[in-house]
């Protein structure tokens, strides 16, 4: 946990481990601890058997769904996938993550483009915009809900996994949830208290990935290979891999090449 006296060195020291770049904030910043607890972000992946509270739960519920909405249109929904069931069926669709039913809480973040054409109806107003940013608007409100309920929980004490793996099986998990017509599946998310402190995962660094004015590649296969480097040396041994040649790795195999039909059956014109 971030420490409470000293936020600002507790922020030169994760900015190290996570960029290779001591940031120097301004030892007054205010926020200190929460921009800290930011940057000690770490997924987590094993969880310690206490449950976890539903009024805590429906706290973090509120706080996520208090994050920006494009035009306050409000179109992400969140599933508390709480029928064992449920979470078993959806657990045996990944295999390879065991965590999705041995989690204490599994939620599954969703797109929900339905309500505002519904509202459209009752109001007797044409939906005018039956196009590829109405399926891209709603699927960037589940992200940012998202981002901000594992923020919340992270603050509570709770660690959390995303789950993006619930998109290679959209249909199965769609039918498993009772999806209608214009609402789909993002992420699902683990959470619960975590069994062990974890380790943060060393990032790209930021002259990669932030920009002034103008997208810039320059010296880019230079500072890839000192960021493989620098993760690889990181990992133990038996682990130690490229981080780019994992990637590249990943994905030479074709994966959810039956997403955009699916999201196309769920009624959306993705033209």
């Amino acid at each position: 946990m971030p420490s409470q006296s000293n936020p600002c060195g507790e922020i030169r020291r994760l900015s190290k481990a996570r960029f290779a770049a001591e940031l120097d904030p301004p030892e007054s910043i205010p926020g200190g601890d929460s921009l800290a607890r930011m940057l000690a972000h770490r997924s987590h992946r094993t969880y310690a058997p206490a449950p976890v509270d539903e009024n805590l739960l429906r706290l973090l519920f509120a706080c996520a769904l208090s994050a920006p909405s494009k035009s306050d249109l409000q179109q992400a929904d969140i599933i508390d996938v709480c029928d064992k069931n449920k979470r078993r069926a959806i657990a045996e669709l990944i295999p390879s993550m065991p965590w999705i039913e041995a989690a204490p809480v599994f939620l599954v973040f969703c797109g929900n483009n339905r309500r505002l054409r519904r509202v459209s109806a009752m109001h007797g107003e044409i939906f005018a915009n039956d196009h590829l940013d109405a399926f891209f608007n709603a699927a960037v409100d589940a992200g940012i809900v998202l981002s901000a309920f594992i923020q919340a929980a992270e603050a509570a004490g709770l660690g959390c996994c995303p789950i993006s793996a619930v998109r290679n099986h959209p249909g199965v998990v769609n039918d498993l949830l009772a999806l209608p017509q214009w609402v789909f599946p993002v992420a699902g998310l683990c959470v619960g208290y975590p069994a062990s402190a974890g380790r943060i995962s060393e990032r790209l660094p930021l002259e990669v990935t932030v920009h002034t004015d103008a997208f810039d590649e320059s010296r880019f296969d230079e500072r890839l290979r000192a960021y493989d480097e620098r993760r690889a040396a990181a990992m133990p041994a038996a682990d130690r891999v490229l981080w780019s040649q994992a990637k590249a790795k990943q994905y030479s195999v074709p994966q959810r090449t039956d997403f955009g039909a699916y999201v196309r059956r769920k009624g959306f014109n993705l033209r």
